[in-house]
């Protein structure tokens, strides 16, 4: 399944533009789709552990605007946020 991650805060570092297209198996996880974001900065940023801390500490949120925890099923081609920790908190 095609996501289409929105970057928002920091995470905007992990791309030229706002969001990166990730390829996720079908009803794979939050928690999922982090390592697919962490995979991403492995290659595009030499394993970058400022980002990964990042990805680590963000929240993710649905289309709907709702914060969603790391068991959050993904079921269909969708866009999901990515919502860092303002301040380093």
């Amino acid at each position: 399944m095609k996501i289409k991650l929105e970057l928002f805060g920091s995470s905007r570092d992990f791309s030229d533009g706002d969001h990166l297209e990730l390829e996720v198996k079908d009803k794979a996880s939050v928690d999922d789709l982090r390592n697919e974001i962490i995979k991403h900065i492995d290659k595009n940023f030499e394993g970058n552990e400022a980002f990964i801390k990042i990805v680590k500490s963000s929240a993710f949120c649905s289309e709907n605007n709702e914060i969603i925890s790391d068991n959050y099923k993904i079921t269909k081609d969708q866009k999901i946020g990515i919502i860092p920790p303002i301040g380093g908190g």
